[in-house]
Protein backbone atom coordinates (compact mmCIF):
# COMPACT_ATOMS: atom_id res chain seq x y z
CA UNK A 1 0.00 0.00 0.00
CA UNK A 2 1.89 3.12 -1.15
CA UNK A 3 1.46 6.47 0.59
CA UNK A 4 2.94 9.65 -0.83
CA UNK A 5 3.54 12.72 1.31
CA UNK A 6 5.10 16.09 0.54
CA UNK A 7 8.60 15.06 1.61
CA UNK A 8 8.38 11.34 2.47
CA UNK A 9 6.98 8.26 0.74
CA UNK A 10 5.94 5.09 2.57
CA UNK A 11 5.25 1.75 0.95
CA UNK A 12 4.31 -1.26 3.05
CA UNK A 13 4.40 -4.78 1.58
CA UNK A 14 5.14 -8.23 2.98
CA UNK A 15 5.48 -6.84 6.53
CA UNK A 16 8.22 -4.37 5.48
CA UNK A 17 7.86 -0.59 5.21
CA UNK A 18 10.15 1.22 2.77
CA UNK A 19 10.42 4.89 3.70
CA UNK A 20 11.92 7.27 1.16
CA UNK A 21 12.99 10.86 1.65
CA UNK A 22 11.71 12.45 -1.54
CA UNK A 23 13.31 15.91 -1.74
CA UNK A 24 15.85 14.54 -4.16
CA UNK A 25 16.56 17.80 -5.98
CA UNK A 26 17.88 19.21 -2.68
CA UNK A 27 19.76 16.05 -1.64
CA UNK A 28 16.89 15.53 0.85
CA UNK A 29 17.97 18.54 2.90
CA UNK A 30 15.90 19.11 6.02
CA UNK A 31 13.46 21.99 5.77
CA UNK A 32 10.46 22.40 8.08
CA UNK A 33 8.20 20.29 5.86
CA UNK A 34 10.78 17.50 5.81
CA UNK A 35 11.00 17.46 9.60
CA UNK A 36 7.21 17.27 9.87
CA UNK A 37 6.99 14.47 7.30
CA UNK A 38 9.74 12.37 8.91
CA UNK A 39 8.18 12.70 12.35
CA UNK A 40 4.76 11.78 10.95
CA UNK A 41 6.20 8.75 9.15
CA UNK A 42 7.89 7.41 12.29
CA UNK A 43 4.74 8.02 14.33
CA UNK A 44 2.60 6.16 11.80
CA UNK A 45 4.96 3.20 11.59
CA UNK A 46 5.18 2.92 15.37
CA UNK A 47 1.55 1.75 15.20
CA UNK A 48 1.42 0.09 11.75
CA UNK A 49 -0.39 -3.28 11.95
CA UNK A 50 1.61 -6.28 10.76
CA UNK A 51 4.89 -4.39 10.49
CA UNK A 52 8.10 -6.38 11.08
CA UNK A 53 10.88 -4.19 9.66
CA UNK A 54 11.52 -0.73 8.17
CA UNK A 55 13.96 0.41 5.49
CA UNK A 56 14.82 4.13 5.52
CA UNK A 57 16.57 5.67 2.51
CA UNK A 58 16.92 8.84 0.49
CA UNK A 59 15.81 9.15 -3.11
CA UNK A 60 18.11 10.66 -5.70
CA UNK A 61 21.83 11.18 -5.14
CA UNK A 62 21.94 11.34 -1.33
CA UNK A 63 20.52 9.94 1.86
CA UNK A 64 20.20 13.38 3.47
CA UNK A 65 22.54 16.36 3.26
CA UNK A 66 21.50 17.85 6.61
CA UNK A 67 19.75 21.07 7.55
CA UNK A 68 18.49 23.38 4.83
CA UNK A 69 19.56 26.45 6.78
CA UNK A 70 18.56 28.90 4.06
CA UNK A 71 15.01 27.56 4.08
CA UNK A 72 14.75 27.41 7.86
CA UNK A 73 16.09 30.95 8.26
CA UNK A 74 14.35 32.59 5.28
CA UNK A 75 11.17 33.30 7.25
CA UNK A 76 11.65 36.51 9.31
CA UNK A 77 10.10 34.70 12.27
CA UNK A 78 12.21 31.59 11.61
CA UNK A 79 14.85 32.08 14.29
CA UNK A 80 12.37 32.60 17.19
CA UNK A 81 10.41 29.55 16.04
CA UNK A 82 13.56 27.45 15.89
CA UNK A 83 14.60 28.54 19.38
CA UNK A 84 11.08 27.80 20.65
CA UNK A 85 11.20 24.30 19.15
CA UNK A 86 14.53 23.69 20.87
CA UNK A 87 12.84 24.42 24.19
CA UNK A 88 9.94 22.00 23.81
CA UNK A 89 10.48 18.42 24.91
CA UNK A 90 12.53 16.36 25.38
CA UNK A 91 12.67 15.09 22.79
CA UNK A 92 12.52 18.38 20.90
CA UNK A 93 10.96 18.76 17.47
CA UNK A 94 14.43 18.44 15.91
CA UNK A 95 15.37 15.41 18.00
CA UNK A 96 12.18 13.57 17.11
CA UNK A 97 13.21 13.26 13.44
CA UNK A 98 16.01 10.94 14.62
CA UNK A 99 14.89 9.67 18.01
CA UNK A 100 11.37 8.64 16.95
CA UNK A 101 12.86 5.80 14.87
CA UNK A 102 14.01 4.22 18.12
CA UNK A 103 10.36 4.31 19.23
CA UNK A 104 9.27 2.18 16.26
CA UNK A 105 9.05 -1.27 17.90
CA UNK A 106 10.55 -3.15 14.93
CA UNK A 107 14.06 -2.96 13.42
CA UNK A 108 14.81 0.12 11.31
CA UNK A 109 17.55 -0.25 8.67
CA UNK A 110 19.06 2.89 7.13
CA UNK A 111 20.45 2.59 3.59
CA UNK A 112 23.06 5.32 3.19
CA UNK A 113 24.45 6.65 -0.09
CA UNK A 114 25.77 9.96 -1.32
CA UNK A 115 25.71 12.68 1.34
CA UNK A 116 24.76 11.77 4.90
CA UNK A 117 25.69 14.96 6.70
CA UNK A 118 24.81 16.69 9.95
CA UNK A 119 21.17 16.11 10.73
CA UNK A 120 21.04 13.45 8.03
CA UNK A 121 23.68 11.43 9.86
CA UNK A 122 21.81 11.83 13.12
CA UNK A 123 18.64 10.49 11.48
CA UNK A 124 20.62 7.48 10.26
CA UNK A 125 21.92 6.99 13.81
CA UNK A 126 18.32 6.63 14.95
CA UNK A 127 18.12 3.39 12.96
CA UNK A 128 19.02 0.02 14.47
CA UNK A 129 21.28 -0.92 11.55
CA UNK A 130 23.11 1.17 8.94
CA UNK A 131 24.24 -0.13 5.54
CA UNK A 132 26.38 2.37 3.63
CA UNK A 133 27.89 2.65 0.20
CA UNK A 134 31.69 2.53 0.46
CA UNK A 135 31.94 6.01 -1.08
CA UNK A 136 29.11 7.57 0.94
CA UNK A 137 30.07 10.92 2.52
CA UNK A 138 29.30 11.19 6.23
CA UNK A 139 29.95 14.03 8.67
CA UNK A 140 28.97 15.35 12.09
CA UNK A 141 28.92 18.73 10.40
CA UNK A 142 27.24 21.11 12.87
CA UNK A 143 30.48 22.75 14.03
CA UNK A 144 30.79 24.23 10.52
CA UNK A 145 27.80 26.43 11.41
CA UNK A 146 28.97 27.18 14.94
CA UNK A 147 26.55 24.66 16.45
CA UNK A 148 26.61 21.33 18.26
CA UNK A 149 24.82 18.21 16.99
CA UNK A 150 21.49 18.23 18.82
CA UNK A 151 19.26 15.66 17.09
CA UNK A 152 19.58 12.91 19.73
CA UNK A 153 23.18 12.15 18.80
CA UNK A 154 24.06 11.48 22.45
CA UNK A 155 21.78 8.43 22.40
CA UNK A 156 23.80 6.74 19.67
CA UNK A 157 27.19 8.05 18.57
CA UNK A 158 29.15 7.65 21.87
CA UNK A 159 27.71 4.14 22.22
CA UNK A 160 28.78 3.09 18.73
CA UNK A 161 32.29 4.57 18.71
CA UNK A 162 34.73 5.51 21.44
CA UNK A 163 34.03 8.79 23.18
CA UNK A 164 37.32 10.15 21.80
CA UNK A 165 36.24 9.29 18.25
CA UNK A 166 32.84 10.91 18.85
CA UNK A 167 34.58 14.05 20.05
CA UNK A 168 37.05 14.13 17.16
CA UNK A 169 34.31 13.80 14.56
CA UNK A 170 32.26 16.50 16.31
CA UNK A 171 35.14 18.92 16.89
CA UNK A 172 36.36 18.78 13.29
CA UNK A 173 33.17 18.23 11.29
CA UNK A 174 35.32 16.36 8.79
CA UNK A 175 33.79 14.29 6.02
CA UNK A 176 34.59 10.57 6.04
CA UNK A 177 33.64 7.69 3.77
CA UNK A 178 31.30 4.78 4.30
CA UNK A 179 34.37 2.55 4.31
CA UNK A 180 35.95 4.54 7.16
CA UNK A 181 32.60 4.63 8.97
CA UNK A 182 32.61 0.83 8.95
CA UNK A 183 36.06 0.78 10.54
CA UNK A 184 34.91 3.24 13.20
CA UNK A 185 31.83 1.15 14.01
CA UNK A 186 29.46 3.89 12.90
CA UNK A 187 27.83 1.74 10.21
CA UNK A 188 27.02 -1.96 10.35
CA UNK A 189 28.40 -2.89 6.93
CA UNK A 190 29.04 -1.49 3.47
CA UNK A 191 27.41 -2.47 0.20
CA UNK A 192 27.66 -1.27 -3.39
CA UNK A 193 23.84 -1.21 -3.37
CA UNK A 194 22.84 -0.32 0.21
CA UNK A 195 19.12 -0.06 -0.57
CA UNK A 196 18.96 -3.55 -2.10
CA UNK A 197 20.97 -4.92 0.83
CA UNK A 198 18.71 -3.20 3.33
CA UNK A 199 15.59 -4.56 1.66
CA UNK A 200 17.06 -8.09 1.63
CA UNK A 201 17.91 -7.87 5.32
CA UNK A 202 14.45 -6.52 6.15
CA UNK A 203 12.85 -9.42 4.26
CA UNK A 204 15.00 -11.88 6.22
CA UNK A 205 14.01 -10.29 9.54
CA UNK A 206 10.35 -10.36 8.49
CA UNK A 207 10.52 -14.18 8.35
CA UNK A 208 11.31 -14.38 12.09
CA UNK A 209 8.85 -14.32 14.98
CA UNK A 210 7.64 -10.72 15.31
CA UNK A 211 7.32 -11.21 19.07
CA UNK A 212 10.96 -12.22 19.41
CA UNK A 213 12.22 -9.42 17.14
CA UNK A 214 10.26 -6.75 19.01
CA UNK A 215 11.44 -8.12 22.36
CA UNK A 216 15.05 -8.16 21.15
CA UNK A 217 14.89 -4.52 20.04
CA UNK A 218 13.38 -3.51 23.37
CA UNK A 219 15.98 -5.53 25.28
CA UNK A 220 19.00 -4.00 23.58
CA UNK A 221 17.65 -0.45 23.53
CA UNK A 222 16.61 -0.41 27.17
CA UNK A 223 19.59 -2.40 28.48
CA UNK A 224 22.39 -0.78 26.47
CA UNK A 225 23.85 1.14 29.39
CA UNK A 226 21.81 -0.13 32.34
CA UNK A 227 23.15 -1.81 35.48
CA UNK A 228 23.35 -5.60 35.55
CA UNK A 229 20.46 -6.09 37.97
CA UNK A 230 18.15 -4.14 35.65
CA UNK A 231 19.30 -5.62 32.33
CA UNK A 232 19.33 -9.21 33.55
CA UNK A 233 15.86 -8.79 35.02
CA UNK A 234 14.63 -7.44 31.68
CA UNK A 235 16.12 -10.42 29.83
CA UNK A 236 14.25 -12.81 32.11
CA UNK A 237 11.01 -10.83 31.93
CA UNK A 238 10.95 -10.75 28.15
CA UNK A 239 11.91 -14.41 27.85
CA UNK A 240 9.09 -15.46 30.21
CA UNK A 241 6.66 -13.70 27.91
CA UNK A 242 7.98 -15.54 24.85
CA UNK A 243 8.34 -19.12 26.13
CA UNK A 244 5.33 -21.20 25.19
CA UNK A 245 3.62 -18.37 23.29
CA UNK A 246 1.94 -19.22 19.95
CA UNK A 247 4.65 -17.57 17.87
CA UNK A 248 7.45 -19.21 19.85
CA UNK A 249 5.86 -22.62 19.37
CA UNK A 250 5.35 -21.85 15.68
CA UNK A 251 9.08 -21.07 15.38
CA UNK A 252 10.01 -24.36 17.05
CA UNK A 253 7.67 -26.41 14.87
CA UNK A 254 8.89 -24.70 11.69
CA UNK A 255 12.51 -25.27 12.67
CA UNK A 256 11.92 -28.95 13.33
CA UNK A 257 10.01 -29.37 10.08
CA UNK A 258 12.50 -27.20 8.17
CA UNK A 259 9.60 -25.22 6.71
CA UNK A 260 8.67 -21.53 6.79
CA UNK A 261 6.83 -20.49 9.95
CA UNK A 262 3.42 -18.83 9.98
CA UNK A 263 3.35 -16.12 12.62
CA UNK A 264 0.61 -13.95 14.05
CA UNK A 265 1.46 -10.25 14.23
CA UNK A 266 0.79 -8.19 17.38
CA UNK A 267 -2.30 -6.03 17.23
Amino acid sequence: MPMEADRVSIEVADHVAVVGLTRAEKHNALDAAMFEAIIAAAERLAHEPGLRAVVLHGQGRSFCSGLDLMSLMSDPSGLPVLVERLGAGPPTWFQRAAYDWTRVPVPVIAAIHGNCLGGGLQIALGADIRIAAPDARLSVMEVKWGLIPDMAITRALPRLVGIDVAKELTYTGRVFSGEEALGLGLVTRVSEDPLASAKALAAEIAQRSPDAIRAAKRLFDEAWTGPAEVTLALEAELQRGLIGSPNQLAAVMAGMAKEPAHFTDPE
